[in-house]
């Protein structure tokens, strides 16, 4: 039974860690409806753009709230970017056979038409609930620990 248990555990962490990988591949390429679908309907993001090194919260920017809105927000400010995004080392915990929580080291870079680039990293901590048998962004706040900005960003909205 224990072993039973400890696969089906496996087995969900795996589909979370799926998703996650479709996060990163389907923004970078642009795939709006794919990227769409990961998330559930009622999404709260959290973007803190200014790094940190513990303690104190930097939030710039109030929270989004609703999946259809950020992912149109993120992807017109996207639009003329090339995109790499790339996750490593999770630490996925399921808190339910619903629910779960995670970290994930992040890195990203965007560059823009112009000379424009900004290269960062990161962690995003991510909460997920399970819809309709499929695992679904709940939560997410992206910190910073470093983040290189080339070129001019006077006015630019920065969100990812």
């Amino acid at each position: 039974m224990e072993a039973r248990v400890a696969a089906d555990t496996a087995a969900e962490i795996e589909a979370i860690k799926v998703v996650k990988a479709r996060y990163c591949r389907y923004l970078d390429t642009k795939d709006a409806a794919g990227w769409r679908g990961l998330f559930a309907d009622d999404l709260v993001v959290e973007l803190d753009m200014a790094p940190a090194t513990g303690g104190a919260d930097p939030m710039t920017a109030p929270p989004i709230v609703g999946a259809d809105g950020f992912v149109s927000s993120v992807l017109e400010t996207l639009a003329d970017a090339t995109t790499v995004h790339h996750v490593h080392t999770p630490e996925i915990e399921l808190t339910s056979e619903l629910t779960a929580t995670g970290i994930w080291a992040m890195e990203d870079r965007l560059v823009y038409p112009g000379g424009r680039s900004l290269l960062g990293a990161g962690h995003y901590h991510e909460t997920y609930e399970k819809v309709d048998g499929d695992w679904k962004i709940k939560t997410q706040h992206l910190t910073r620990l470093w983040v290189e900005l080339t070129g001019d960003w006077s006015g630019a909205k920065l969100s990812d």
